[in-house]
Parts: structure tokens; C-alpha cells; sequence
């Protein structure tokens, strides 16, 4: 999958269906200027090219009481395959892990955890995270504030 495979109207509907998935065929095919059936069939092209990869909600953390944000850093002792796979494998199955990035620096992965307070981020750390073979070290900073989020990448119109 490149890029490049992408023309003007392709980019319009990758837009338009970040903007609001929920948008019906009819309307998506006015907002980038086609009829519907070219407008539906772009589209189920670019879900089987995988450029569309799935459709969301986006639920308020806040509105279920999920309203402490932590980044942690995480060092395992050994950085060969196997620890790598263990690590991820594990991590990718704890709820409370939005993202997992694996890292250059300082740490070897950077998570971001949501929780609904104090007592079950040291549940998480303590039951959950520090229980994963070959974890090293663990440091966490909280989020004060969020200050932009965004779910739409940024597709140049050109």
C-alpha cells in the first residue's frame, strides 16, 4: 500500500469518513463530488487496499470515570525477541492499555494507561504490569490536562 495510489477524491473521502464515519454513502458522495455508486465503490476499495482500517466510536474517558491519563516508560532486562514478544504479547491483553509503542531511548516501550484513580493505577502497576516476565523498570508522569487530541491523520488535499 503506497500512498501515491491515492488521487484528490480518494484523499476526500479518507477525509470526510475521519471527520464522521457514520456519514451515509449519499452524503459522503456529495461532500467529495461524486454520485453514490463510484463514492461506495472508492470506498470499499480503500477498506480492501486497507487504507480503511476500521470504524470507531470514540467514547469520553471523563463520562465513565476514567479520568487519570499515565505515560509509562518501560525497560525490560533483555531486549531480544523472545522478552520483546512476552512483553507485547501480555501488554496488548491489560484493558487499560490505550497504546503501546516500542521505543528508542532511554526505555524500551512507552504505554499510555487509563484508569479511574490512584488505587487501580497501583493495582495495574502491581498486579498487572510488574507481573510481566523481564520487566526492569517502570516509571510513570501523568497527564495534567489534555490539551489536543486527534483521531484524523493529517491527508494532504493535493
Amino acid at each position: 500500500m503506497t500512498q501515491a495510489r491515492l488521487d484528490l477524491i480518494d484523499r476526500r473521502i479518507l477525509t470526510e469518513l475521519q471527520k464522521d464515519a457514520r456519514v451515509s454513502n449519499v452524503q459522503l458522495a456529495a461532500r467529495v463530488g461524486l454520485s453514490p455508486s463510484p463514492c461506495l465503490a472508492r470506498v470499499r476499495r480503500l477498506e480492501q487496499e486497507g487504507y480503511l482500517k476500521a470504524y470507531v466510536a470514540l467514547v469520553s474517558p471523563e463520562a465513565l470515570g476514567l479520568s487519570i491519563t499515565v505515560f509509562i516508560q518501560v525497560s525490560l532486562e533483555m531486549q531480544h525477541k523472545e522478552a520483546l514478544r512476552t512483553f507485547e504479547t501480555r501488554v496488548t491483553e491489560l484493558p487499560e492499555v490505550m497504546e503501546c509503542y516500542l521505543m528508542t531511548g532511554d526505555s524500551d516501550y512507552l504505554l499510555r494507561v487509563v484508569v479511574p484513580d490512584m488505587e487501580a493505577l497501583q493495582s495495574f502497576i502491581m498486579q498487572d504490569l510488574t507481573e510481566i516476565p523481564g520487566v526492569r523498570n517502570i516509571r510513570s508522569s501523568f497527564a495534567l490536562r489534555q490539551v489536543s487530541y486527534k483521531t484524523e491523520l493529517p491527508l494532504s488535499a493535493e
